[in-house]
Protein backbone atom coordinates (compact mmCIF):
# COMPACT_ATOMS: atom_id res chain seq x y z
CA UNK A 1 0.00 0.00 0.00
CA UNK A 2 1.27 3.30 -0.65
CA UNK A 3 2.74 5.59 1.73
CA UNK A 4 0.16 8.69 2.79
CA UNK A 5 1.76 11.85 2.58
CA UNK A 6 0.77 15.56 3.59
CA UNK A 7 0.30 18.04 1.56
CA UNK A 8 3.18 20.04 3.15
CA UNK A 9 5.42 17.42 2.79
CA UNK A 10 4.18 16.79 -0.91
CA UNK A 11 5.00 20.67 -1.23
CA UNK A 12 8.50 20.22 0.30
CA UNK A 13 9.34 17.92 -2.06
CA UNK A 14 8.45 19.60 -5.36
CA UNK A 15 10.41 22.85 -4.39
CA UNK A 16 13.57 20.56 -3.03
CA UNK A 17 13.13 19.04 -6.51
CA UNK A 18 12.59 22.59 -8.40
CA UNK A 19 15.68 24.18 -6.39
CA UNK A 20 17.89 21.04 -7.52
CA UNK A 21 16.71 21.43 -11.12
CA UNK A 22 17.88 24.87 -10.67
CA UNK A 23 21.32 23.99 -9.46
CA UNK A 24 21.94 21.97 -11.73
CA UNK A 25 20.90 24.16 -14.15
CA UNK A 26 23.73 26.36 -13.27
CA UNK A 27 25.96 24.04 -12.75
CA UNK A 28 25.87 22.80 -16.37
CA UNK A 29 25.18 25.68 -18.63
CA UNK A 30 25.66 23.59 -21.95
CA UNK A 31 22.80 24.14 -24.59
CA UNK A 32 21.92 21.55 -27.35
CA UNK A 33 22.52 23.54 -30.91
CA UNK A 34 20.32 22.66 -33.67
CA UNK A 35 20.11 24.21 -36.69
CA UNK A 36 16.89 25.15 -38.19
CA UNK A 37 17.11 26.27 -41.77
CA UNK A 38 19.99 28.56 -42.25
CA UNK A 39 19.29 29.71 -38.34
CA UNK A 40 21.63 28.29 -35.44
CA UNK A 41 19.34 27.57 -32.20
CA UNK A 42 20.47 27.06 -28.65
CA UNK A 43 17.95 24.83 -26.38
CA UNK A 44 18.21 24.02 -22.31
CA UNK A 45 18.44 20.46 -22.08
CA UNK A 46 16.12 20.76 -19.67
CA UNK A 47 13.45 22.07 -22.02
CA UNK A 48 13.47 18.98 -23.42
CA UNK A 49 12.33 15.35 -22.79
CA UNK A 50 13.35 13.30 -26.41
CA UNK A 51 15.33 13.89 -29.10
CA UNK A 52 14.25 11.34 -31.89
CA UNK A 53 14.25 10.97 -35.81
CA UNK A 54 11.06 12.81 -37.70
CA UNK A 55 8.45 10.01 -37.47
CA UNK A 56 5.39 9.23 -39.90
CA UNK A 57 3.35 11.95 -39.07
CA UNK A 58 -0.95 12.14 -39.90
CA UNK A 59 -1.91 14.57 -41.67
CA UNK A 60 -4.79 17.22 -39.48
CA UNK A 61 -7.16 18.49 -42.23
CA UNK A 62 -7.74 22.66 -41.75
CA UNK A 63 -4.16 23.08 -40.23
CA UNK A 64 -1.13 25.58 -40.84
CA UNK A 65 1.00 24.84 -43.17
CA UNK A 66 3.61 24.51 -40.70
CA UNK A 67 1.89 22.01 -38.50
CA UNK A 68 3.15 18.44 -39.89
CA UNK A 69 0.41 16.62 -38.11
CA UNK A 70 0.45 14.34 -35.32
CA UNK A 71 2.94 11.62 -34.49
CA UNK A 72 2.58 8.66 -31.80
CA UNK A 73 6.00 8.22 -28.94
CA UNK A 74 5.66 5.51 -27.18
CA UNK A 75 1.65 5.82 -26.85
CA UNK A 76 1.25 9.24 -26.51
CA UNK A 77 0.18 11.90 -29.21
CA UNK A 78 2.26 15.09 -30.04
CA UNK A 79 1.32 17.74 -32.33
CA UNK A 80 4.78 18.15 -34.85
CA UNK A 81 5.65 21.79 -35.77
CA UNK A 82 7.81 22.85 -38.80
CA UNK A 83 9.94 25.00 -36.55
CA UNK A 84 11.51 26.52 -40.00
CA UNK A 85 8.01 26.66 -41.95
CA UNK A 86 6.34 28.28 -38.84
CA UNK A 87 9.18 30.49 -38.39
CA UNK A 88 8.53 32.03 -41.85
CA UNK A 89 11.06 29.70 -43.79
CA UNK A 90 11.09 26.99 -46.42
CA UNK A 91 9.67 23.46 -44.68
CA UNK A 92 12.14 21.55 -43.26
CA UNK A 93 12.94 19.02 -45.93
CA UNK A 94 12.95 15.56 -45.13
CA UNK A 95 16.33 14.13 -44.61
CA UNK A 96 18.50 11.57 -41.98
CA UNK A 97 19.63 14.46 -40.21
CA UNK A 98 16.10 15.95 -39.32
CA UNK A 99 15.47 15.40 -35.38
CA UNK A 100 11.71 16.19 -33.69
CA UNK A 101 12.37 18.06 -30.15
CA UNK A 102 10.00 16.53 -27.73
CA UNK A 103 8.84 19.65 -25.09
CA UNK A 104 9.42 18.25 -21.41
CA UNK A 105 5.96 17.85 -19.80
CA UNK A 106 6.68 20.63 -17.66
CA UNK A 107 5.46 22.51 -20.22
CA UNK A 108 1.51 20.61 -20.31
CA UNK A 109 1.78 20.42 -24.59
CA UNK A 110 2.43 17.21 -26.14
CA UNK A 111 4.39 19.60 -29.04
CA UNK A 112 7.57 18.66 -30.89
CA UNK A 113 9.12 20.68 -33.08
CA UNK A 114 11.41 19.75 -35.88
CA UNK A 115 14.87 20.91 -36.83
CA UNK A 116 17.43 20.48 -39.50
CA UNK A 117 20.07 18.74 -37.96
CA UNK A 118 22.13 18.68 -35.03
CA UNK A 119 25.30 21.03 -34.10
CA UNK A 120 25.88 18.87 -30.72
CA UNK A 121 26.30 20.65 -26.81
CA UNK A 122 27.21 24.43 -27.08
CA UNK A 123 28.09 26.01 -24.16
CA UNK A 124 26.82 30.36 -24.00
CA UNK A 125 29.52 30.54 -21.16
CA UNK A 126 31.94 30.40 -24.25
CA UNK A 127 30.48 32.75 -26.25
CA UNK A 128 30.18 36.11 -26.64
CA UNK A 129 26.82 38.08 -26.11
CA UNK A 130 24.96 40.39 -29.09
CA UNK A 131 22.36 42.44 -28.84
CA UNK A 132 19.45 40.28 -30.80
CA UNK A 133 19.24 42.22 -34.70
CA UNK A 134 15.89 42.60 -36.45
CA UNK A 135 12.65 42.08 -34.75
CA UNK A 136 12.47 39.17 -31.67
CA UNK A 137 9.72 37.37 -31.00
CA UNK A 138 8.70 36.16 -27.24
CA UNK A 139 10.44 32.69 -27.46
CA UNK A 140 13.66 34.26 -28.55
CA UNK A 141 16.12 34.66 -25.57
CA UNK A 142 19.68 35.86 -25.34
CA UNK A 143 21.73 35.90 -28.64
CA UNK A 144 25.39 34.95 -29.07
CA UNK A 145 28.39 34.82 -31.19
CA UNK A 146 30.56 31.91 -30.99
CA UNK A 147 34.60 32.49 -31.61
CA UNK A 148 33.73 31.10 -35.50
CA UNK A 149 31.62 34.24 -36.00
CA UNK A 150 28.02 32.39 -36.36
CA UNK A 151 24.83 33.66 -34.42
CA UNK A 152 23.33 31.95 -32.08
CA UNK A 153 20.03 32.13 -30.52
CA UNK A 154 18.50 30.85 -27.32
CA UNK A 155 15.16 29.39 -27.69
CA UNK A 156 12.81 29.76 -24.46
CA UNK A 157 10.44 26.86 -25.28
CA UNK A 158 8.38 27.95 -22.19
CA UNK A 159 6.90 30.81 -24.15
CA UNK A 160 7.30 29.24 -27.53
CA UNK A 161 5.03 26.51 -26.13
CA UNK A 162 2.40 28.79 -24.22
CA UNK A 163 2.38 31.60 -27.39
CA UNK A 164 -1.03 31.85 -29.41
CA UNK A 165 0.11 31.29 -32.67
CA UNK A 166 2.17 28.09 -31.68
CA UNK A 167 -0.97 26.88 -29.86
CA UNK A 168 -3.54 27.73 -32.49
CA UNK A 169 -2.50 25.75 -35.21
CA UNK A 170 -5.63 25.64 -37.20
CA UNK A 171 -6.79 27.64 -39.87
CA UNK A 172 -8.99 30.09 -39.45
Amino acid sequence: MARKISLREFQESVVAKLQNLAASEAANPSRLGVQVGSQLWLVKLSDISEVLPVPPQAAVPLAQPWFGGVANFRGNLYGIVDFCHFLGGAPTAPGVDCRVLLAHPKFMVNAGIVVSRMMGLRNPDQMQRVEAAGETQPWMGAAYRDEAGSLWQELDMQALTGHARFLNAGLG
